[in-house]
């Protein structure tokens, strides 16, 4: 690449800018507490979550160079064009310690770019919107230097600072702020958390946020033959989240090639952050392995728009909400099922340590299938409590000497959260 077009892109990326009263993310602090560990820092996410808000955010707290390479400028930038890219940086603005690198995963090589500078002392921030992709080359090359942050779509305490609404934990106990934490939950619920779009409320943008996903980090970067068949999965799976999927039945039913072309396109899908998969747990990490799986969508408000059905759904979508939440918290999750289902089952450190339950409200005519699914899991892990998460049900009672807690979703998700 020109050494003279490098420098008029890194000028114009490095304009002052001023952000818009940009929310400050949950991680922001947690990441700034690791600015002096000697670690390259990962912030990976969906496309358009707010990774580049936050890197500037840090940079407006620790100065140092800026570059995004997701530019179409910059797609002919190549691993011996990064030595012309880092002279250019000391001759624009003098010898710096940082260095914010925004989807650097686009150039093949950056690795070994990265490791030259970490070896150097340098600090270095990376974002990236491709799982598969930044684990292989940082397994490569950078193992035990890195610490990775996943963020995800605004959660509800930072929906709620977007709106400007203040609270604290004893806004859950008081009548007019609970009802006001109760209103926007509602519209959370339907809105998601997607920065950009709750700016706009333009459908438009989750369209092409959804076609950006789809083309240039799926059918391009995995050199796909066509995007009919992936454009089926796609729809089919956002009509179908929180439900029990099988790669077989869907091989059949999209007619593709095999069981195995389906599982790798959903690879694909989880690697962009757009779906997840949820084993069915099972003592046996080979059937484990080969059990079907159900199904998340990053966000809610973009399962809307592809085609899920909320005033059919609501409760999926309440499972969907609270699915990502728990990857947000970093849990390691499962589904149980044997005679009845738990939605959510969460180990650590080897061992079950929850059951949540999520229903939109316990009525007479789910209340005992609700109950036997969670009972069961809680019987198979030896659990004396178990949770059951609804839109807005409240109560405790005792099973058998076993503790049920039912919580609405809203109040649970702000649990465990600062206030405003």
């Amino acid at each position: 690449m020109k050494k003279d077009k490098l420098k008029q892109l890194v000028l114009e990326q490095n304009k002052k800018y001023l952000l818009k009263d940009e929310i400050k993310r949950a991680v922001f602090d947690n990441i700034l507490k690791k600015h002096k560990q000697p670690f390259v820092v990962i912030i990976s996410g969906i496309r358009r979550c707010g990774k580049s808000t936050l890197i500037k955010q840090i940079r407006n707290e620790k100065n140092g160079y800026y570059l995004n390479f997701d530019d179409d400028r910059l797609v002919n930038f190549a691993i011996e064009d990064f030595q012309n890219l880092y002279e250019i940086l000391i001759e624009l603005y003098g010898d710096k310690e940082i260095f914010y690198f925004d989807e650097i995963q686009n150039i093949l090589g950056w690795e070994r770019f990265v490791r030259r500078l970490h070896d150097q002392g340098k600090k270095v921030y990376i974002t990236g919107s491709n799982a598969s992709m930044l684990s292989k080359e940082l397994g490569t090359h950078l193992t035990g230097r890195n610490i990775e942050i996943n963020l995800f779509p605004f959660s509800f305490s930072e929906y709620l600072n977007f709106e400007e609404i203040g609270w604290d934990k004893d806004s859950v106990y008081k009548t007019p702020e609970r009802a006001k934490l109760k209103k926007y939950f509602k519209k959370y619920l339907i809105e998601g958390g997607l920065p950009e779009y709750l700016f706009t409320k333009n459908k438009e943008y989750l369209k092409s946020l959804y076609e950006n996903v789809l083309y240039r980090d799926i059918i391009v970067r995995y050199k796909l033959g066509g995007e009919k068949a992936i454009k089926e999965l796609v729809y089919l799976a956002a009509n179908n989240i929180a439900k029990e999927i099988s790669f077989n039945s869907i091989k059949k039913l999209l007619r593709m090639g095999s069981p195995t072309t389906v599982k790798e396109y959903f690879g694909y899908l989880e690697n962009s952050f757009l779906m997840f998969l949820v084993p069915r747990y099972n003592y046996s990490l080979k059937k484990q392995i080969n059990s079907n799986k159900k199904l998340y969508l990053i966000d809610n408000a973009l399962a809307i728009n592809l085609g899920f059905s909320f005033s059919e759904n609501s409760g999926k979508l309440l499972e969907n909400l609270v699915f990502i939440e728990l990857k947000r918290r970093n849990k390691e999750i499962f589904y149980f099922q044997e005679k009845g289902e738990c939605n959510f089952i969460l180990r650590e450190k080897n061992k079950i340590q929850n059951s949540i339950q999520v229903c939109y409200e316990l009525t007479k005519q789910n209340k005992e299938r609700e109950l036997n699914g969670l009972i069961e899991a809680m019987n198979e892990f030896k659990l004396k409590e178990g949770l059951i998460l609804t839109y807005d049900d409240e109560d405790e009672f005792k099973i058998d000497g076993k503790k049920i807690k039912v919580i609405p979703v809203w109040k649970w998700l702000l649990s465990n959260t600062e206030s405003s």
